[in-house]
């Protein structure tokens, strides 16, 4: 039986029940920092309307945050419960988020799926994103104490 499920803005009120969702996804990386309640409340309010959850049985089982510099738009921890996948909830996110992006002129969406999330890779080629193998992306920690925990 299919479930119902509605898609709407992501609030700082949802911050505990994402990370808890955040913490069931395999391959998903958590930042110390960034994914902090005071690094996703900083990121909301300076995408405000762009990031998104879905909810159905009165619960969240899915959520992106989405955000925008200007010139082009990134979507970070893309993911869905795993007893709600192929149900179209990730497809619908992505949707919502690239029309909210579209509506404050950003022409061009990217992101980044960690190696070992199958899962996500799998996800982002059958909805025909473009696989980049023709750039290096580099980092710089400002913050060494902003690292990255992956979930098994």
């Amino acid at each position: 039986m299919k479930k119902e499920f509605q898609i709407r803005p992501m609030e700082e009120a949802d911050y505990d029940d994402v990370f808890a969702l955040w913490g069931t996804i395999t391959g998903f990386g958590i930042r110390s920092i960034d994914d902090s309640r005071e690094g996703v409340a900083r990121f909301l309010k300076r995408n405000p309307g762009l990031s998104v959850v879905a909810v159905s049985d009165g619960k969240i089982v899915g959520s992106i945050l989405c955000g925008q510099d200007g010139r082009r738009g990134c979507l970070y921890h893309v993911c869905v419960a795993e007893a709600y996948r192929q149900m179209g909830i990730g497809q619908s996110m992505v949707e919502v988020c690239v029309k909210e992006l579209a509506a404050e002129g950003i022409n061009k969406v990217n992101l980044i799926a960690f190696r070992r999330n199958a899962v996500g890779n799998m996800f982002w080629g059958k909805l025909e994103w473009i696989y980049r193998d023709d750039l290096n992306y580099y980092d710089l920690a400002l913050n060494k104490d902003n690292y990255t925990v992956f979930i098994n």
